[in-house]
């Protein structure tokens, strides 16, 4: 008896801490009002997931406590939704929205507008029985779409149980989002943690999150909601669609969502004329810029539920609502200067520098010019009046040239000849757009980010050793190129400010480890010009050792599949440089495995034979290397970029928006990591 008094109790307990959660919950991410500490919303959720694991039979699966995420979803089960997510039909003109207003007015007469801002993020439709969230499905193609439920809960914005007079049964739909300084925070992160390892400004913005809608798909759709927890989205909900409802238009619809405890926007309007739906538009052309979220424009929807029945729908839009799209963000500057950087591989690349100017809500400084040729096209001169975009992405691009405002004294701008480092004459072979320094043992730049490119995970994954640490190394005189690292000396180190006893022999010990990195992995961390991961490991399985590939010559490497004229090239000329062989002499004197092992390429199957894949994105089960090698190991080829030959792409989080595209052109079928992962098991 005591036992079930007991038990009672903290079945009590329990649900009051659910009912209080869920209130503090509302007050914070919702209202924006939070009444308690951060401290005590903790420890009450401490408390709450410390009874549920010692009481399981009080679990609930729509527990505060599943906001932190920690389920793992296999697979995304497709859902039809009940009725059909529709999209919208756009304008850009005024004078368009003129003639939406006019065929809307001829239908149905005298007309109220509701004003919503257009949220760029992911469409969710959420399902709720007796108020209670019971799934979450994606857009899809509108007709169908994926349940990512246990994803879904994990948005604190989101309620898990509804409150007041809620309907039996709902659905409600919405945007979700990533927060513009969630996205910001990510990106600097990734920044700081890619400079560290010596990568230059191109190479860290192409593994920088591209724009916030694109990290929101790809964050909805990752298989630990524990990863989606910790990416804090966001969400508005803005379409109410319950059984037997006594509401009569779309705007008091929204309001009793509130009610509900929905997060709904501040910034809904109700319109009682066109010129005040305009007035809305104008209001927020600039004010948008703001937010802590992305928009790129205005929904604007007839209010009354009977007028939308009238207006009806077309096959894939409604007729009774019409978004409005700003134009991208564009802005006007002064052109300053030019400057160039030089990256590991000698490649130069050209940076716009601008008057600071405010452009999409950022203070833009720089733009990204990429070569010499989209100078030329530009026929930029320093000094000109510059248009600039930025257009969702991160770095900005100079559009175009304000040619009435150039001054007419203004001199035609000339690349530059020489290295901006180490003054050597700069190189620019036929059919390739940029230039290069073939100062490669000389010029600083090339030095340090060949040294940081030799110890990064991908390659000799020294990680006792950062880029701050071989620029010290570099300076004083310890390091000159990679076979240096290996003859550092306690005593060299240790005496460096800074250093203590530990972090010198860490870094000595990541040293001595890394003679066991195999071969194929060595080869990519020498830094040879075009030879990337994949070549390397072909190189390697190909040749079996180092001595056979300098032997080698253009045509018997071009042999090897998937290895081309430019690749072979690039090989031969690295080791026509005794330097260079020198190098690879001192290596192997070390101890470093320039020979490839018995079980290095063991094609384990052939079910993937014929089959040529391509791979974009992160994955959960697998790395990106152990995703190679299970395509090779089982008879298939990787390739880098989608062709008519590609037979599949293998789709990961943050997926590449150009190689998803390129394949839905070219009808290339895009499948998930687990139907990959089925192909071999």
């Amino acid at each position: 008896m005591t036992t079930l008094l007991k038990e009672e109790e903290i079945r009590k307990e329990i649900e009051n801490l659910r009912k209080d959660l869920n209130y503090h919950n509302h007050q914070y991410y919702v209202l924006s009002d939070p009444k308690i500490e951060d401290f005590q919303f903790d420890q009450m959720l401490k408390r709450l997931e410390l009874l549920e694991k010692e009481y399981p039979q009080f679990a609930d699966e729509n527990s505060p406590t599943k906001r932190v995420g920690g389920d793992i979803t296999k697979k995304f089960n497709t859902v039809a939704h009940k009725v059909r997510m529709m999209s919208l039909d756009n304008t850009y003109t005024l004078e368009e929205l003129d003639d939406f207003h006019e065929r809307v007015t001829k239908d149905i007469g005298q007309v109220e507008y509701v004003c919503e801002l257009k949220i760029d993020g992911v469409a969710i439709s959420i399902t709720y029985e007796k108020g209670r969230l019971k799934q979450a499905v994606t857009r899809g193609d509108g007709v169908q779409g994926d349940e990512v439920t246990t994803n879904i809960k994990t948005i604190r914005s989101i309620p898990l149980q509804l409150v007041n007079d809620y309907p039996e049964q709902l659905t409600i739909r919405g945007e979700i989002f990533m927060p513009k300084t969630v996205f910001n925070k990510i990106n600097e992160e990734i920044k700081a943690e890619l400079e560290e390892k010596g990568l230059d400004e191109e190479e860290i913005f192409e593994q920088q999150l591209k724009n916030p809608r694109n990290a929101t798909s790809g964050t909805i759709k990752q298989q630990d909601s524990k990863a989606v927890a910790a990416r804090n989205l966001n969400a508005f909900l803005y379409n109410v669609m319950a059984e037997n409802s006594a509401i009569t238009n779309h705007y008091d619809a929204v309001m009793k969502a509130k009610s509900w405890g929905f997060k709904v926007s501040e910034h809904i309007k109700k319109c009682g004329s066109l010129d005040e739906v305009k007035e809305y538009i104008h209001h927020w052309e600039k004010k948008r810029f703001d937010l802590d979220f992305e928009t790129d424009g205005i929904v604007i929807k007839v209010n009354g539920y009977d007028q939308q029945n009238t207006l009806g729908s077309t096959a894939k839009s409604p007729r009774w609502a019409i978004a409005f799209k700003y134009p991208p963000e564009s802005a006007t500057t002064i052109l300053q200067e030019i400057t160039f950087q030089v990256g590991r591989t000698g490649s130069i690349t050209p940076v716009a520098n601008l008057k600071p100017v405010q452009l999409a809500g950022t203070t833009v400084k720089r733009a990204s010019l990429h070569n010499a040729d989209i100078i030329a096209e530009l026929g930029l001169r320093i000094g000109d009046m510059v248009f600039v975009e930025k257009g969702g992405e991160i770095i900005p691009k100079i559009t175009g040239i304000d040619l009435s405002k150039r001054d007419p004294h203004s001199k035609e701008f000339h690349y530059i000849t020489h290295c901006p480092e180490c003054n050597t004459e700069l190189v620019r072979k036929e059919g390739e757009a940029n230039h290069y320094c073939p100062n490669e043992d000389g010029c600083k730049p090339q030095i340090l980010g060949k040294l940081v490119h030799f110890i990064s995970r991908k390659a000799m994954n020294i990680d006792s050793l950062g880029e701050k640490t071989i620029e010290l190394f570099v300076e004083k005189g310890l390091v000159k190129n990679v076979a240096d690292f290996y003859i550092l000396k306690y005593d060299d180190i240790i005496q460096l400010e800074g250093f203590k006893e530990k972090s010198t022999q860490n870094i000595l010990e990541g040293i001595q480890k890394s003679k066991e990195i195999p071969f194929p992995r060595l080869l990519f961390g020498l830094g040879i010009r075009y030879v990337g991961e994949t070549v390397a490991k072909k190189l390697a399985s190909a040749f079996k050792n180092i001595d056979a590939i300098i032997q080698s010559t253009a045509e018997e490497l071009s042999a090897v599949d998937e290895i081309g004229g430019k690749i072979a090239e690039s090989v031969v000329a690295h080791f026509k440089k005794d330097s260079n062989v020198h190098l690879i002499d001192r290596l192997k004197s070390y101890g470093l495995q320039f020979e490839a092992s018995v079980d290095s390429h063991i094609t384990t199957s052939t079910k993937l034979a014929g089959l040529i894949f391509v791979y974009s994105g992160t994955f959960s089960k697998v790395s990106r290397d152990e995703l190679e090698e299970l395509i090779v190991n089982n008879g298939g080829k990787k390739s880098g970029s989608v062709s008519k030959k590609t037979s599949y792409l293998v789709a990961g989080d943050k997926m590449g928006p150009e190689k998803r595209k390129k394949a839905e052109e070219l009808g290339v079928k895009i499948i998930t990591e687990d139907e990959f992962l089925a192909l071999i098991n």
